[in-house]
């Protein structure tokens, strides 16, 4: 399906808005790859230069900053902090970082930046969230597909995981999110799956696994975005170019997107997330812009198919 759009200045209608396109300046994006939203509604969109920039409620440019170094690989995961602060999965330099919303690193609470197989070390990092005790879950692939957790003062704890196809193994889980009872939800991208843990207590005991490599509704393929909203579960999905809804227990009830460049159309769509406005913004990654709506005005519609692509993946 298409949906009706927006022009470059931004004027929209009631369906999508379409904003950014390729580019190096200011408003401008190259591969946008990871999207968070602090409770001011500020978009903070990281992209392949490594640079992250922010735009207020209306989506206009605020400021920007680029991570400490860049030549081996950009970051590709954004979320913030229960204390609101930007924690960036700084993906090829093994570590998580922590920013103020005004760009100034704090280097005190780096977590990580070792890379390795051992306790607090990492492969190739790709999200970070925080359960409602503080502590921190961190996701990573490579040599070992798993989670980590660790202690509000970044102490490892305890983890999980391991590559394969089982229940509690992964191919890397790209996107983390945590609901309202801190069960930790995965995106297990090249599994094509969901998988969800109770990690509350000293390990982690697997709730659920829904999900199943496709085209059609119900199915995935490469998952990497998961925002959980009201009692849905919103899923990006990289290669079928679309965002898909959810119910908890894994039952889809619509989908929004197609292969393509128009607006409503996307081109392997990285991640995404919810404002306090209800506004989904989408990250078209491929196309170098974002397209935002309204995630429950929305009419979602059900069986929705998309053709097969050759897709690759940035690391």
């Amino acid at each position: 399906m298409v949906a009706s759009g927006c022009t470059e200045s931004g004027q929209t209608d009631s369906h999508v808005m379409v904003w950014g396109r390729r580019g190096l300046d200011d408003g401008r994006f190259l591969k946008p790859r990871a999207i968070a939203v602090d409770n001011l509604n500020q978009l903070y969109i990281v992209d392949m230069t490594g640079r992250i920039q922010v735009f207020d409620d209306q989506q206009q440019f605020l400021r920007s900053w680029r991570t400490p170094e860049i030549r081996m690989g950009k970051p590709c995961g954004l979320s913030m902090s229960n204390d609101g602060l930007l924690m960036v999965a700084d993906t090829h330099y093994h570590r998580i970082l922590f920013y103020k919303p005004s760009g100034e690193l704090i280097p005190e609470r780096t977590i990580g930046g070792r890379q390795g197989l051992g306790q607090g070390e990492f492969g190739y990092v790709t999200d970070v969230v925080q359960d409602s005790l503080d502590n921190y879950y961190v996701s990573e692939y490579g040599e070992f597909d798993r989670i980590q957790k660790f202690s509000p003062t970044g102490e490892f704890l305890f983890q999980w995981g391991g590559r394969g196809s089982e229940n509690g193994q992964f191919l890397r889980p790209q996107g983390l999110a945590i609901d309202q009872d801190d069960h930790l939800w995965v995106v297990d991208s090249s599994n094509h799956r969901v998988q969800v843990f109770d990690a509350t207590g000293k390990a982690a005991i697997h709730l659920q696994t829904w999900g199943e490599q496709g085209y059609g509704s119900g199915q995935l393929r490469y998952p990497f975005g998961i925002v959980l909203h009201d009692d849905l579960v919103f899923i990006c999905e990289f290669g079928n170019h679309r965002v898909q809804r959810f119910t908890r227990d894994g039952k889809s009830c619509g989908s929004w997107g197609a292969p393509g460049r128009e607006p409503g159309q996307m081109h392997q769509p990285w991640a995404m997330t919810i404002d306090g406005a209800k506004r989904m913004h989408v990250l078209d990654s491929y196309n170098h812009r974002v397209q935002t709506l309204n995630c429950d005005a929305w009419h979602w519609p059900s069986g929705t198919q998309t053709t097969e692509e050759h897709e690759h993946v940035d690391g």
